[in-house]
């Protein structure tokens, strides 16, 4: 694959200021595709210094100029779609149909969406006897995650962006290669130097000292509740803006009037799909007593279609590998009935896991309680709605969830006593105008949408 032995600074792609590189491996086969470097607090030091020169110039450009560009990079990215699916497929090990529609589509459109906001959006109120102007913060440094590597680049990149600031961006270090591809797009797509920066390294180094930065107004961080932690008393030591996407364990309740085999089949393609490495899945599918069998019978037929190497891919890493095992191993240790799938690899080459499915799980086993990511269903049994309830709220997210009924009124009124920030009803289909965002240790903030963009302003307000 091909990699920048650089980072994007200015307008330029630069000499990192340290030797040292990052491996990228292809989870698949395990083998080295490529390096970047592994960029230091010195590298951090000038892409902030970038932004900051270029922000007085871009918070200042008029937002249908703004918009215009950032349609530009849309049609960039839409052009470019199958290199950036084959990059990453290389990098993260997603099957190729999934990296086409998903991985390369989806930032598309949210893409799309910011560039018809960024024309649209009222930057300016009028409430009384006062005017209320909705400013751009400054210097975003935005720290992605692997998962889903360009598009949760772009649902920061692009609202901060729409809003007015400027941007350094450290992307995950398993995939990088996806990230330098963004930067060069924002270059094609004509953004000034300095609007879009890019520094690739490691976590405890780049990512850090982009967080801890003084020049840096709001930090974006997408990841695990425990960096999230970090990151947030950090920002709070220096009173700095933060905007945190985090863990989740998300419910998929199947209410007792739903189309039960649509549900459980839909559920098992939710927590399959991105080899399970999804924060917003459902991996714990919950069922009520009457009927619990047959879920459990269904869903064993529905994972036994998801094939390693074909249907599933890799996890990310062998770290990963390893964790997501130990889980299915502490699942059968705590007595769960393990009904598909297992600890055991199934393939000799590549960071692949068995598509599992678990029954018998009770609400404070760790498999129904921390999240796993990884190709790994939870089945619960519940009395009735209130236990559902109890069931479905009774861990320390709020990210995402899932009802089904026959009545999408009952499925409603059900969803709105959730303890979470997004549910699909009836399988739902995506939304890229629908703010996504956690309750509880499920982070803080918004992203997508409208809500997205105002992550990312400031509001004053004149009086006359």
């Amino acid at each position: 694959m091909k990699a920048h032995d650089g980072m994007y600074i200015g307008g330029a792609w630069r000499p990192a200021a340290g030797a040292d590189t990052i491996a990228v491996v292809n989870p698949a086969d395990e083998q080295v595709i490529a390096h970047v470097p592994a960029g230091t607090a010195e590298d951090v030091d000038a892409a902030v210094r970038a932004a900051r020169a270029a922000f007085p110039g871009w918070a200042a450009t008029p937002p249908a100029e703004r918009a215009a560009l950032i349609g530009a990079l849309r049609d960039v990215l839409a052009a470019r779609k199958d290199e950036i699916a084959e990059t990453v497929t290389a990098e993260l090990g997603s099957p190729l149909p999934l990296s086409q529609m998903v991985h390369a589509g989806v930032p598309v459109l949210v893409a799309g969406s910011y560039a018809e906001l960024a024309a649209t959006y009222a930057f300016e109120e009028r409430h009384g006897n006062s005017t209320v102007f909705l400013e751009p913060v400054g210097v975003v440094g935005a720290i992605t995650p692997w998962n889903y590597p360009l598009h949760q680049v772009v649902a920061k990149v692009a609202p901060a962006l729409a809003a007015g600031c400027t941007v350094v961006l450290k992307p995950a270090e398993d995939t990088p290669l996806t990230a330098q591809l963004f930067a060069e797009a924002t270059e094609e797509a004509g953004l000034p130097a300095g609007v879009f920066n890019l520094v690739t390294g490691l976590g405890p180094v780049a990512g850090q000292a982009l967080a801890e930065h003084e020049d840096v107004d709001l930090v974006s961080f997408t990841g695990s509740t425990a960096v999230g932690r970090r990151i947030g008393a950090t920002a709070g030591g220096a009173v700095k803006r933060v905007a945190l996407e985090l863990g989740g364990k998300s419910a998929n309740v199947i209410l007792p009037s739903a189309d039960l085999a649509k549900a459980v089949n839909v559920g098992i393609a939710n927590v399959m799909s991105n080899s399970g490495q999804t924060c917003s899945a459902w991996t714990r599918m919950l069922v009520d007593a009457e009927r619990y069998e047959e879920a459990v019978a269904l869903a064993a037929a529905a994972v036994a279609k998801y094939v390693p190497g074909e249907r599933v891919g890799p996890l990310v890493n062998a770290k990963q590998q390893a964790r997501v095992r130990g889980y299915i191993e502490k699942g059968v240790a705590e007595g769960a009935r393990l009904v598909a799938g297992g600890p055991d690899a199934p393939l000799p080459t590549g960071y692949y896991v068995s598509p599992t499915v678990f029954a018998d799980v009770t609400p404070e086993m760790t498999i129904a309680q921390e999240e796993i990511f990884g190709p790994v269903v939870s089945i619960l049994k519940y009395e009735d709605e209130a236990d559902a309830l109890r069931i479905a709220n009774g861990t320390v997210y709020g990210l995402a969830g899932a009802v089904w009924a026959a009545d999408e009124s009952e499925a409603v009124a059900f969803a709105r006593r959730m303890d979470t920030g997004q549910v699909d009803i009836n399988g739902g289909r995506f939304n890229p105008l629908a703010p996504f965002g956690g309750y509880k240790q499920s982070g803080v903030g918004r992203e997508l949408g409208a809500h997205g963009l105002a992550e990312y302003l400031q509001t004053k307000s004149l009086q006359f």
